[in-house]
């Protein structure tokens, strides 16, 4: 078994594929928006809920986060379906958005800076703003890929950061203090790195872990859950989360989980970060 079948084989991550709503269920579910927090299960991701996109092909995606008054601040993020045959040549119109790509599944080809880079499932793409870029499916089966995007923060004397390929496989977890190895943390960057204004990384809690305070503090969070279930503490309310669902959570909204077993519990994680308080709103 070669290098990239070993990560094929070794990723696990739930990818929203729509579908139909199932006429006999009720309407009743665990859908929720608030001031504080949004919560989208993944039974909301479903075919008439999905949206396309200009200069995509064969693709659609569920967009779980885009910036709106009394919702998300800084960032946007879509579930995307890319079809056989299809993708883009030209994804992005905002010459200062920056982007993570991160695979769930298939096989994704992304290509900057004269380079293609065949992304499998656990493959991450960072690209700054500015850089154009393509990604195509040239495989047999649909690609299924997360896709953030964030306007850079530019800071006088800090250059912007360069475009980074690798994948979740090739990086050791970062145990968190005092977590008994139950609570790990992935990162695709330094976090001292202070050219990067955002950081997606990947949290994990084996069996029995837990953050054992109601994180607040002013990072913004998008998370996707892509393995597992947990209870999730959002603002005063604890709600049970599974693979697929998507929490939105704004600055200063009090956090906190548990592991719900009877796997281990992940989820792929969005904040706001290495920046000083703009005084204005």
């Amino acid at each position: 078994m070669n290098n990239e079948s070993r990560i094929e084989a070794a990723a696990k991550y739930f990818a929203l594929k729509g579908g139909s709503p199932d006429p006999s269920t009720l309407v009743t579910d665990r859908s929720v928006f608030t001031p504080a927090y949004a919560f989208i299960p993944r039974r909301a991701s479903k075919d008439i809920t999905a949206s396309l996109f200009p200069h995509w092909e064969m693709t659609r995606g569920w967009v779980l986060a885009r910036p709106m008054t009394g919702f998300a601040e800084t960032f946007s993020q879509v579930a995307m379906e890319v079809g056989p045959g299809g993708g883009s040549d030209q994804p992005e119109d905002d010459p200062n958005a920056e982007a993570v790509i991160f695979v769930m599944e298939g096989s994704a080809v992304v290509s900057f800076a004269g380079e293609s880079h065949r992304l499998p499932p656990g493959g991450y793409v960072y690209l700054p703003p500015g850089m154009p870029w393509s990604l195509r499916n040239l495989g047999t089966e649909p690609v299924y890929f997360h896709w953030i995007r964030k306007r850079y923060n530019r800071v006088d004397g800090i250059g912007t950061p360069p475009p980074l390929v690798t994948n979740e496989q090739h990086i050791t977890p970062e145990i968190m203090p005092e977590s008994r190895g139950l609570w790990k943390t992935t990162r695709f960057v330094d976090p001292n790195d202070l050219r990067h204004d955002m950081h997606v990384n990947i949290v994990t809690f084996e069996a029995g872990g837990t953050i054992p305070f109601a994180e607040t503090h002013v990072m913004e969070h998008g998370l996707y859950v892509l393995e597992g279930k947990a209870v999730y503490r959002l603002n005063d309310h604890w709600i049970e989360v599974e693979a697929g669902d998507f929490m939105w959570l704004r600055a200063f909204c009090p956090q906190a989980c548990y592991e719900g077993g009877p796997e281990r519990f992940r989820y792929l994680l969005y904040k706001d970060v290495n920046r000083q308080m703009p005084l204005t709103i």
